[in-house]
């Protein structure tokens, strides 16, 4: 099968609705020749032209509100928000407009709406563009929580957080834009709420997003070596979460280890852990549930610095000799 990256999937998913649903379109700040901020839409304007393809203010308030607008009038808006951190901008139009609306007027009322949000640390882009902020968005009822690990999974998404009828936030890391993967041609979907077993194991269960999937894989190799088997659960929607799929696999392992790259402090591992332990698959844990997620500091600049204030292969490896008492 052919590979391609995971910014061409997305890319690809986007092109491949937009052909088949002319209600279907783009909008966001330099989206259109120059191909947004990490020219993952290049090449659109020049098929679909300016009217599906627009190029907006520098303004998320605008924007964020042109497209639930749109969306509320029978149109699918994508909208791209160049650097997730700025969503905060349009915060307003997200949480009080869009995620209330369906509801406000009992169904009547669709918001089908795609806001992509390139997310994450480790490009260098510091503390106002490395930010992972998802679990605010997952806090709020209304609203769903999207995050690809691969290209094959960013592509089965996208088509279906586009099809969706209710705002869907779609957060993208940025270190995986680049990062190859095997894709088809042909349409597919991948339901929002589906949890996908990476790697099976007996041993420990890692439930890992977004780019702490492949970190997690990694340490899974490495602790293969010690004889530990490290089963990796990748949720990949933090809302709808696939709660069944995590808890069998606590119900196999007995050990559970959560991943994320957001601040440990209220981030959304804490979620997951209280769900396990809320749960009935509680009594089958032969060890307290642990998480590792991000230090409480701004992302640094200084690259070594950036690098120490999110989790690392080698700190999921030592996490996980510690749930195994070595």
């Amino acid at each position: 099968m052919r590979e391609i990256t995971y910014l061409e999937a997305i890319r690809e998913s986007m092109s491949q609705e937009m052909r088949t649903d002319n209600d279907v379109f783009i909008m966001g700040e330099d989206i259109g020749i120059y191909g947004g901020a990490f020219g993952l839409t290049n090449g659109m304007i020049e098929e679909f032209g300016p009217e599906r393809v627009r190029n907006t203010p520098i303004s998320e308030a605008a924007i964020s509100g042109c497209a639930v607008g749109a969306a509320m009038t029978g149109m699918r808006p994508i909208l791209e928000i160049q650097f997730s951190d700025f969503v905060m901008i349009a915060m307003d139009n997200i949480v009080n407009q869009a995620a209330k609306m369906r509801y406000m007027f009992g169904g009547k009322a669709k918001v089908p709406v795609v806001i992509r949000l390139p997310g994450g640390s480790g490009a260098g882009f510091a503390a106002q563009h490395s930010q992972s902020l998802e679990a605010w968005m997952a806090h709020v009822p209304g609203l769903k929580v999207v995050q690809p690990s691969n290209a094959y999974d960013a592509k089965g998404l996208m088509k279906a957080a586009i099809k969706d009828d209710n705002p869907v936030l779609f957060y993208e890391h940025k270190l995986l834009y680049n990062v190859k993967g095997e894709v088809p041609e042909e349409n597919y979907e991948i339901p929002l709420g589906q949890a996908d077993i990476k790697r099976e194991g007996t041993d420990i269960t890692i439930v890992a997003t977004a780019i702490m999937v492949n970190r997690a894989l990694e340490a899974a190799e490495e602790l293969e070596k010690e004889g530990i088997h490290v089963e990796v659960i990748d949720p990949r929607t933090l809302v709808p979460l696939d709660t069944e799929t995590i808890l069998q696999s606590v119900k196999k392992t007995s050990r559970v280890l959560v991943v994320y790259e957001a601040v440990k402090r209220g981030g959304y591992g804490a979620e997951i852990a209280s769900m396990i332990a809320e749960s009935d698959v509680f009594d089958y844990l032969d060890a307290p549930i642990r998480r590792l997620g991000g230090v409480a500091t701004p992302i640094p600049y200084n690259p070594e610095l950036e690098k120490a204030a999110v989790p690392q292969v080698n700190d999921i490896v030592q996490e996980c000799r510690k749930l195994m008492n070595k």
